[in-house]
């Protein structure tokens, strides 16, 4: 697939491969050319044009190089390739999985055709692409302001996280007891979707036994990088939005930054926040099961 650029927006493209951790090769008569995974970009000095080869190659057009390059939609014909993210589903992402300090969001959003377009021409694409939490926040209002976008959002507070995570003693389990619950309330408001779409997960069954013990027999489909459905990444930036926000709250009312992820400055963090406000506020800001815990 080419693509017709300016110099600039070839300049800026380079960038954008580099940040996204692209290997670059020579080539004969190309500015420059790039390949990760299953994708090979290569920009000839003549134009400038792109050419964009591989399985991954509507995705990068849908999810970079339409919005933050060429600032357009320029697929015409998404429908007639991927006619199932077109049709009505609801799509189920989370937030806060990995993270040791937050809550576990799990979100869902309701699409259709028209949903879809919409929500594709205003750039919403899956949040882990939006670094920048006011372009999150500024996304997710967009979507709850799509007429007929109907969305549901379940956060599980670290408190209530440590009780539930005794309880069901698994990650899994506890995930699919949240996306259970997204989907009952968006069918609730939808009883006639006829489909809801979700990532992989490691065990299948989990999910489906979730949804059996709520009576619901909406079809599922679960696969991975369920975000490049449109649906999907739009709960994952409800989720990220809600995620980001109880962050941000609590860093405030502790008075101590809480870091994203298990790292080493997480520790830290976590050691500051015992020493400022004793041992009971960390089952109220962390995931205690993570091994970090076993570091403080």
């Amino acid at each position: 697939m080419t693509f017709p650029l300016t110099q600039a927006q070839a300049e800026k493209l380079h960038l954008i491969l580099q940040r996204d951790g692209y290997d670059f090769e020579p080539k004969p008569h190309a500015l420059f050319s790039a390949r990760k995974a299953k994708i090979v970009i290569t920009v000839y000095q003549k134009g400038p044009k792109v050419l964009i080869q591989g399985k991954d190659t509507e995705d990068f057009v849908r999810f970079t190089l339409e919005p933050e390059i060429l600032g357009e939609a320029r697929l015409g014909y998404e429908e007639i390739l991927d006619p199932d993210r077109f049709a009505p589903h609801f799509g189920i992402d989370e937030s806060g999985k990995g993270d040791y300090f937050g809550p576990l969001v799990i979100a869902g959003a309701y699409t259709d055709a028209t949903i879809t377009r919409r929500l594709t021409d205003a750039g919403i694409m899956d949040s882990k692409r939006v670094t920048s939490p006011t372009r999150i926040r500024k996304l997710a209002e967009l979507i709850r302001q799509t007429p007929g976008c109907t969305t549901a959002v379940v956060s599980i507070g670290p408190a209530r996280y440590n009780e539930m995570f005794d309880s069901f003693k698994n990650l899994n389990r506890m995930l699919a007891w949240g996306h259970a619950r997204v989907i009952e309330s968006l069918a609730a408001q939808r009883p006639d979707c006829p489909r809801a779409l979700s990532d992989q997960f490691a065990r299948p069954e989990i999910l489906q036994r979730a949804l059996q013990q709520k009576n619901l027999t909406i079809h599922l489909e679960q696969r991975t990088k369920g975000e490049s459905d449109t649906a999907v990444a739009a709960a994952s930036i409800l989720a990220r939005e809600r995620f980001i926000d109880w962050i941000d709250k609590t860093s405030a009312a502790s008075g101590i930054t809480l870091p994203l992820g298990a790292s080493a400055a997480v520790i830290q963090a976590a050691r500051d926040l015992i020493a400022k406000h004793g041992p009971d506020a960390l089952p109220k800001t962390a995931k205690l099961h993570f091994k970090t815990t076993q570091s403080l």
